[in-house]
């Protein structure tokens, strides 16, 4: 006979789970919408694979996993996506979250199904990667996602599968052991294969008798062992139940497979044997349906995204009697904002009390310091103390307090006769830690980026500081070759030959530009600029700006500087002119009509013209810079004029890069 342990504390609230047993399971049917949300789990929200306008089929998957922690989502029957938006779910702060939202078209069509042949045949990765595809994610608690479960680090003892349900009004694990003891056992064999423990046990309360019987009779023979226990509330938590059925404790911030177990619930057992068996994805759950404001309470197979007052409906609800709509029970759920929020995948009840069944909670009063919520503490911490941090925002203590240790099962609140809600204070206190991680986590991360900025540059620093020593030593040892060769480097000379040396690249780098180009260029770049003066000049005077007399100096000086260019490249055709050309051709004229030639040919150009002209004239100046900046390196320059060449590369570059975008954007106009 297995010995049976306890645990600190603990409860006996009414359980009142009679109104939901009254018969079986009922098929809650296809409603008119689906609302599918991509978060139903712990851990990232799966990533859509559809879009508004695709028809879908039962059973395909329509969202993937985000990261390992992380579930898919399937069409729990065949329509069409209508939306991919913001909805309103299941959560106490009443925020939206991404849905995919599917209306059905009564058809029913499903996918091809993988049917598994034999599991004990396929190896443990193929069935943990079968368990995540089917999207399953713990049943009876937060939704943690199953195959993450059944991947521990450390070999496994013992797999307890949790069929305690100890929160009042619940009913529906209890209606599936006793209609579905077989799937039970089949997946809970599943997972002893996955992870080869020790002993597999089965954990049950002995206020239900019919699901002992029922789970009994389908495990004979096979090796599990099915475990009753005394009710007490919470039992079903995960760590006192470990400690009830092993005596084992999880340390406090701890993982149940930190002392060798691994737990599962039986709805979730229940959704392995159909992942396994039956290449079933979870796209359905049972779900009670309870409180004295249902007609026809009971337990109802619902698809996951069905709408909470479509069930309710089913279940013959009264709205005009009901003041909250939990989903859960009444120690550990949370009010409903909406009643059109979508039932998922942890959606175990939905409490319809009146006001007589569950009177809402009188106002709290002062701490009286009786200590009662110390005793019915299941996890020993200390509520009380706990509750004066949360009030003081001392988020510290409370870590050092252990506050995460806190199942928020609600003990504490139910036998506080001060009326005070403790489990609010803990939940809000827990998420400001959170946040507070998040938030340190993020400056963390902003301080690595500058230090490695810093790091960086420093880096750079020392690598130019190396090359203006490595250039020193060079130049020392070309005066100490001098030197040995009897000459006497003259530090003069040397400067001289090294300008000579970088007038030779520059004039190498020119090219082969002639003087009657840069003649005509001069002529047109100065008409160029009289034409601007002498628009600024108009403006001036249209507006009667105090400075027309200094704009009328710039325009006479321009216009001056003009005929000088004019009569320079006048002078040069007239020199260079063939001795056959007419003695009547006047040099001066005909350079004046070259000019305005080549203006009027650049006016003429086309935009694609324009910005290929500029690409090239900035490609021929980078090739020209980049010669200078070889030039000074091979003739060891001075470092300012290196880093000044350098510079001037670096910012032709970025020209010539803005230049090719330019043309290519002209092009494609």
């Amino acid at each position: 006979m297995r010995r049976i342990f306890d645990f600190h504390g603990g409860i006996h609230p009414p359980e009142n789970k009679r109104q939901s047993l009254t018969g079986n399971i009922q098929h809650a049917g296809i409603p008119g919408i689906l609302v599918i949300p991509l978060s139903q789990h712990v851990g990232a929200p799966s990533e859509p694979l559809v879009a508004a306008g695709d028809r879908v089929l039962g059973g395909q998957c329509i969202a993937a996993p985000k990261g390992l922690v992380s579930v898919p989502q399937h069409a729990p029957t065949s329509g069409r996506v209508v939306a991919i938006e913001e909805r309103a779910i299941a959560h106490p702060s009443g925020f939206l979250a991404p849905c995919v939202v599917i209306e059905p078209d009564g058809d029913d069509e499903w996918v091809e199904l993988q049917e598994a042949q034999d599991y004990r045949s396929e190896a443990t990765t193929l069935l943990l990667d079968r368990i995540r595809n089917a999207g399953i994610a713990g049943m009876g608690g937060a939704g943690f996602p199953c195959a993450v479960k059944l991947a521990p680090e450390k070999a496994i003892e013992t797999l307890i599968i949790n069929g305690t349900e100890c929160e009042p009004y619940i009913t529906a694990d209890d209606i599936l052991m006793r209609e579905r003891a077989a799937e039970i056992v089949s997946g809970a064999l599943i997972l002893q294969h996955i992870l080869s423990p020790a002993e597999t046990l089965i954990g049950v309360e002995d206020n239900k008798p019919d699901s002992i019987a029922a789970l009994t009779a389908a495990a004979e023979g096979s090796g599990l062992e099915i475990v009753t226990f005394p009710t007490k509330y919470p039992s079903g938590g995960e760590k006192q139940l470990i400690e009830i059925l092993t005596g084992k404790q999880v340390p406090s911030g701890g993982l149940p497979a930190d002392v060798g177990i691994v737990c599962q619930n039986v709805g979730t057992a229940v959704a392995v044997h159909d992942a396994i068996v039956s290449g079933r994805p979870l796209v359905s759950r049972v779900t009670t349906v309870t409180g004295e404001a249902a007609a026809r309470p009971g337990n109802f197979e619902v698809l996951l995204g069905t709408p909470m007052d479509y069930l309710l409906e089913l279940a013959g609800y009264d709205a005009s009697s009901n003041r909250r709509l939990i989903m859960g029970g009444p120690m550990m759920g949370f009010t409903v904002p909406d009643a059109s929020v979508p039932v998922v995948k942890t959606t175990n009840c939905l409490l319809v009390p009146t006001e007589a069944e569950l009177p809402t909670p009188p106002p709290a009063q002062a701490c009286i310091r009786c200590g009662m919520c110390a005793e019915a503490c299941p996890a020993s911490l200390l509520p009380q103390q706990l509750f004066w941090f949360a009030q003081g925002k001392e988020l510290e203590k409370l870590e050092s307090h252990n506050l995460f240790d806190c199942i928020e099962c609600g003990a504490c609140s139910f036998v506080c006769p001060s009326n005070i809600p403790l489990v609010q204070y803990y939940r809000a206190s827990k998420a400001d830690i959170r946040q507070q991680r998040s938030d340190q986590a993020k400056s963390d991360h902003s301080r690595e980026r500058f230090e490695a900025r810093q790091a960086r540059l420093e880096r750079e620093e020392q690598e130019k500081a190396q090359k203006r020593a490595a250039r020193k030593k060079a130049a020392e040892q070309r005066a100490a070759a001098a030197a040995e060769n009897g000459q006497e480097e003259d530090p003069i000379q040397a400067a001289i030959e090294r300008a000579k040396a970088k007038k030779a690249a520059q004039a190498s780098a020119a090219g082969t530009e002639s003087p009657q180009d840069k003649l005509e260029k001069a002529v047109i770049s100065t008409r160029k600029r009289l034409e601007k003066a002498q628009t600024k000049l108009a403006e001036a005077e249209a507006a009667g700006a105090d400075h027309i007399e200094a704009l009328k100096t710039g325009v006479e000086k321009t216009r001056s500087k003009l005929a000088t260019a004019e009569k320079a490249l006048a002078d040069f055709l007239a020199e260079s002119a063939p001795a056959t050309e007419p003695e009547s051709a006047d040099p001066a004229q005909a350079a004046i009509d070259r000019a305005r030639k080549a203006r009027e040919a650049e006016a003429a150009q086309s935009p694609q013209e324009r910005a290929r002209i500029q690409l090239e004239k900035l490609q021929q100046r980078l090739q020209k810079s980049e010669q200078r900046l070889n030039a000074a390196l091979a003739g060891g320059e001075e470092d300012k004029i290196v880093e000044a060449l350098s510079a001037s590369v670096d910012r032709l570059k970025e020209k010539v890069a803005d230049a090719e975008s330019a043309t290519m954007a002209t092009e494609e106009g």
